[in-house]
């Protein structure tokens, strides 16, 4: 073969692969050095379960990306297969033929994709085209598939990815965002359809399709079906990039926490709290990871979290509580502040829209009338400001208890920065007897007097209260829920860290730990007579 550079655009500077932009924040290319770091991973847990075995040395062993976007994982496995293979398959044609066609296998989520993957991985857009460095091919996509698939549509919603059809139902010619590998109920036979025969893939790695939707209310997680499906191939090793909002959060996730969290065969966890210190310019709400699961391992996790310079790798079980607390440091503190009992604080937080108007409720007035209750709602726009207005007594659907109690006011969403220390969530604000609100807030109460609520809006603003909500908070959104590793105290005075950090006997180094992540509130109360 001509002495071309075989994978030479890994060898550019920069590379090419790191200079893609992403097609959109739930479709991310990932970075070649991300990419790298879990093939090394990959690579440590074979020699430990393979007698030492170097993964790239082995001729039988196969790779799946089912979900590939730029190839950078194909590419980089080639690439560590030609260098590992040179003692047994000496040629470099008869090597470069071998790997392409027998060890490493794509299914592309685009067009585009399967293009620009096959042009990282066969060096041309067309497997068997003139400039692909292997010579075995007879067809364009070579083993990097892609064809169109459609939804399967039941009332308007995709049984297999829950997308909208009002969204997804598009013309042919449109890119459907259905993607092959999680729109099947049997993937198996799916597999064996695409690459002609039963594949038994060793490896398979990737970093799926993140969410389908764009807002935060219509959005639909989808990265879980793909692990799902992966699993359901039985591979050996199976590792892939996610979000981290599962550890704790995440719309319609909780079943899919649950079975991970319980999964002793995942060997290794690597959390990047800040999601722009991996993928530069993309911010990913709660941070991103990626695992490794092992089908022999049974045991504990390996849990790596990486923030900025600082790197602690820990030993752990996963399941020791219903959400995966990232930070074993934090867990210790929560473990000390259990153990002193005390009913949660989410017994007396609201459902969301607590008094049943939704964000976006406009059937107000702006002139009272006897026996009419304060609203409170957010104006919105790019610069949201709280407003007041009047409704009625029977517009109310729900929440009639709080309406004659004093309560604390919350809001629901806060958006947590990338770097700490962080609010966690905005001020608190004591209303009186006669307010509601509308679903951007949550009610804290109610209480039969302004002293207890205002006792309870110090809490809330205490380091201690909002370490014990980040927890649970990987996300946006508070819901009751995240309210539920904080205990109810006594509402007979104004809290203080210090008198907290006391009571639950935490060291000065656990202080500072708290202090180094969660930022100060000044405590500004508002009554409404």
């Amino acid at each position: 073969m001509n002495k071309k550079a075989i994978f030479s655009l890994a060898n550019r500077n920069p590379d090419v692969l790191s200079c893609i932009a992403n097609l959109s924040n739930d479709e991310v290319f990932t970075p070649p050095e991300l990419a790298n770091r879990m093939l090394d991973n990959l690579a440590s847990a074979w020699a430990v379960g393979n007698g030492g075995e170097d993964i790239w040395t082995n001729s039988k062993v196969r790779f799946l990306d089912p979900c590939t976007k730029s190839g950078v994982f194909l590419r980089g496995i080639a690439e560590r297969l030609v260098i590992g293979l040179t003692h047994e398959i000496p040629d470099i044609q008869m090597r470069v033929d071998h790997i392409l066609t027998q060890q490493v296998f794509g299914m592309a989520i685009t067009r585009l994709t399967g293009l620009l993957s096959r042009r990282s991985t066969y060096c041309s857009k067309f497997a068997n085209g003139p400039h692909s460095i292997s010579t075995r091919f007879t067809n364009e996509a070579g083993n990097i598939w892609f064809e169109p698939t459609q939804h399967s549509w039941n009332k308007g919603t995709c049984i297999f990815c829950s997308g909208s059809q009002a969204t997804y139902g598009r013309q042919e010619e449109l890119e459907t965002h259905a993607y092959g590998f999680i729109h099947t109920g049997d993937v198996k036979s799916k597999i064996k359809l695409i690459f002609g025969e039963d594949m038994q893939f060793d490896v398979i790695i990737g970093n799926p399709p993140y969410q389908l939707g764009d807002g935060a209310s219509s959005a639909q997680p989808i990265y879980q079906k793909f692990v799902t499906q992966a699993k359901a191939l039985e591979p050996r090793y199976l590792t892939m990039v996610t979000p981290s909002r599962w550890f704790a959060g995440g719309k319609n996730l909780g079943d899919y926490r649950t079975e991970m969290l319980g999964d002793k065969r995942i060997r290794t966890i690597v959390d990047y709290p800040i999601s722009s210190e991996v993928f530069p310019g993309v911010d990913v709400g709660g941070g991103i990871s990626y695992f490794l699961w092992d089908a022999s391992h049974n045991g504990d996790c390996e849990v790596t979290t990486i923030r900025g310079s600082e790197k602690r790798t820990v030993t752990r079980k996963l399941d020791s509580h219903d959400i995966f607390i990232r930070d074993s440091e934090a867990l210790s503190i929560l473990e000390k502040i259990m153990k002193g009992g005390g009913e949660p604080m989410s017994s007396l937080v609201s459902r969301q829209s607590p008094f049943g108007f939704s964000t976006n409720f406009i059937d107000f007035k702006n002139t009272s009338e006897p026996e009419d209750l304060v609203l409170h709602y957010n104006a919105g726009g790019r610069m949201s400001v709280r407003k007041t207005a009047y409704v009625s007594r029977s517009q109310i659907s729900r929440g009639h208890e709080f309406i004659g109690k004093w309560k604390v006011m919350v809001s629901e969403a806060y958006r947590i920065a990338e770097r700490f220390p962080n609010r966690i969530v905005g001020a608190p604000t004591v209303v009186g007897p006669n307010s509601v609100c509308t679903q951007t807030f949550l009610m804290i109460g109610g209480f039969d007097s302004a002293e207890e609520a205002e006792s309870a809006a110090s809490y809330y603003s205490t380091k201690f209260f909002r370490f014990l909500l980040w927890l649970r908070k990987i996300g946006q959104h508070a819901s009751q829920s995240v309210y539920s590793w904080v205990p109810i105290q006594k509402w007979d005075r104004k809290w203080t860290d210090e008198e907290l950090y006391k009571k639950y006997g935490l060291s000065s180094e656990e202080v500072n730990y708290i202090s180094s992540l969660i930022k100060p509130i000044e405590l500004g109360t508002i009554k409404d007579d």
